[in-house]
């Protein structure tokens, strides 16, 4: 990460301690986040992310800040601190009290905590192995953006042992739900097609715009149920995040898969639009 981060509106030095143990969310880690870009000094989609996060942290009972204009100017003042222009910015959001070990002088129900860092370079496309069981679409917390990731972060690093640069996550009924850390496309006769929120994936931003505001006049995109045969078969598989926008999918289990689509190169060229006008409004 950059030099700073920002702690309850403060902006401090990352090595600085400041965190107890004794802030419940920490040691649970009871909390919401999000990931946003961060482009010519400009917040992608904060509206988005900010009302995901609200949502989110209704769920999970995590008292949430009330402004988003006042969250907006603290993530600002960071990303200015580090002269974060073009970045990377991760934002989360605890619970400080609750549960039997709640630490004594916890004086907010909740904390704020945001840095910065290098944008990923993703290169031309990933290759991904499956985990079975991976997402249980019928429980009530199921698409919630928590910092309870560890599940996601054991999966991930044992991919990259072996070589993947991604996990395709299966539900309970052995459908396609998401990746650890990005949602799915795949392309097949014209069609773009992604899993529906009901097969337990995250409802992301990119996703969201995808599916909405971004998506390239007269192209075709669906919300279905996918399974593992339809990824083999497809004319081409992306994977999509703030981080990766539309980024192809080059094999599965080292088996290649087909990049025969022709969609995938209109999506993203009207998705960096978007991102272009968007910031371009606001800068």
């Amino acid at each position: 990460m950059h030099r700073f981060l920002l702690h309850d509106g403060v902006i401090q030095p990352s090595a600085e301690r400041s965190v107890s143990p004794g802030q419940t969310g920490f040691m649970n880690g009871w909390g919401v986040f999000s990931t946003l870009r961060v482009a010519r000094g400009v917040l992608f989609a904060f509206e988005r992310h900010w009302a995901r996060m609200r949502k989110d942290a209704e769920l999970m009972r995590v008292p949430f800040p009330a402004d988003p204009e006042m969250f907006r100017r603290d993530l600002i003042r960071l990303v200015e601190a580090n002269q974060a222009w073009e970045s990377t910015l991760r934002v989360a959001v605890v619970r400080n009290r609750g549960g039997m070990f709640e630490g004594e002088g916890i004086e907010r129900d909740s904390s704020t905590i945001a840095f910065t860092a290098p944008s990923n370079q993703w290169g031309e496309g990933v290759h991904l192995t499956v985990e079975p069981q991976a997402r249980h679409s019928a429980c009530r917390f199921t698409g919630a953006k928590i910092t309870s990731w560890s599940h996601n972060l054991t999966w991930l690093d044992r991919a990259k042992e072996a070589g993947f640069d991604e996990v395709i996550l299966l539900n309970e009924r052995g459908e396609v739900a998401e990746c650890t850390s990005a949602n799915i496309f795949l392309e097949k006769d014209g069609v773009m097609a992604t899993p529906p929120l009901s097969a337990g994936c995250l409802p992301g931003v990119t996703r969201e715009l995808l599916l909405g505001d971004a998506k390239p006049a007269g192209c075709a995109v669906v919300e279905r149920p996918l399974t593992l045969d339809e990824i083999f078969t497809a004319d081409a598989v992306y994977v999509t995040s703030t981080t990766r926008d539309l980024l192809p999918v080059l094999s599965v289990q080292h088996r290649p898969l087909s990049r025969s689509g022709s969609l995938g190169d209109s999506f993203k060229k009207s998705f960096i639009a978007y991102v272009d006008a968007y910031v371009t409004s606001r800068v």
